[in-house]
């Protein structure tokens, strides 16, 4: 089986792939992360002796994917499987954010992601199944405040993964929307859970069984996943109250959780903020 997986070099990313490797998949990997793609390539191919092959790519740039797709067609790899893991955040409020920064949320989660799909689609092998994963949040399921943007472009790719799970399977395309709660990617992230009290604690997966999990459905049944069973009952009770309450709610936990903890600063960029190869709230 031949896998494609963006953000690869990414916390979730980097642990997909691992346990990709370890069921004998082909991986071709993609992330803006040059030497971090270089880094997991040679575990990779050390640990489990697939065939890894690696392409340096922002996904935000045409031209950057356009040398991927050229990449791609030079290898001639016809794909079983896609993971659209590459995403981004940055931590504020909506005010607080430069527009290039709000603009680039959308433009990575949903209009590279799509572009992404679309043409990995185009490339899968024929007459075969085949697999899409699209890493959503269980920051979809709510109107977050202080998180809106993210929140907002997470419901898309909900939205899509359900859509296209319809109109895509008399074409033997299964699809899955993952929907994480917290998890412990970076050093960064792992302070962001830890500001928010027990509710961050209580809301984060470990990598590794989210991995499992993610691959074990997208290739039985599909649908939407939501790791761990506080995070399942969360989203049941949230879509039965009104979502100004739920709202409300959210505001004040993020609010303090994050007069608690201050972002890093983004070194590619000039506010702060943090990339997250896979988000959860």
């Amino acid at each position: 089986m031949n896998v494609f997986i963006t953000g690869a070099s990414g916390g979730l990313g980097r642990a997909l792939a691992n346990e990709c490797g370890k069921r004998g998949y082909n991986l071709f990997l993609t992330d803006i992360n040059a030497q971090g793609l270089k880094s997991i390539q040679l575990g990779l191919e050390r640990q489990f002796g697939v065939t890894v092959t690696t392409a340096a790519c922002d996904l935000t740039s045409d031209e950057s994917v356009d040398q991927l797709l050229e990449t791609i067609d030079a290898y001639g790899i016809r794909f079983d499987m896609l993971l659209n893991v590459a995403g981004l955040d940055f931590e504020g409020g909506f005010l607080e954010r430069a527009r290039r920064d709000i603009i680039r949320i959308i433009s990575l989660n949903n209009g590279a992601t799509l572009r992404i799909t679309h043409a990995i689609l185009s490339r899968r092998r024929e007459n075969h199944p085949f697999y899409l994963l699209f890493t959503s949040s269980l920051a979809s399921m709510y109107p977050m405040p202080l998180k809106a943007t993210y929140a907002a472009s997470k419901r898309f790719l909900l939205d899509i993964a359900v859509a296209l799970r319809e109109e895509l399977k008399d074409k033997q395309v299964n699809v899955l929307a993952l929907c994480p709660g917290g998890l412990a990617t970076t050093r960064e992230a792992m302070s962001g859970i830890a500001a928010q009290g027990f509710w961050g604690g209580a809301t984060t997966n470990p990598l590794e069984q989210v991995s499992r999990q993610t691959i074990n459905r997208l290739l039985h049944r599909g649908g939407v996943l939501v790791p761990g069973a506080l995070n399942r009952t969360l989203t049941f009770f949230g879509k039965l109250l009104p979502r100004r309450w739920v709202a409300a709610a959210i505001y004040h936990r993020w609010n303090k959780a994050q007069k608690a903890w201050s972002p890093v600063e983004f070194s590619s960029g000039s506010s702060k903020g943090q990339t997250l190869q896979q988000e959860g709230t």
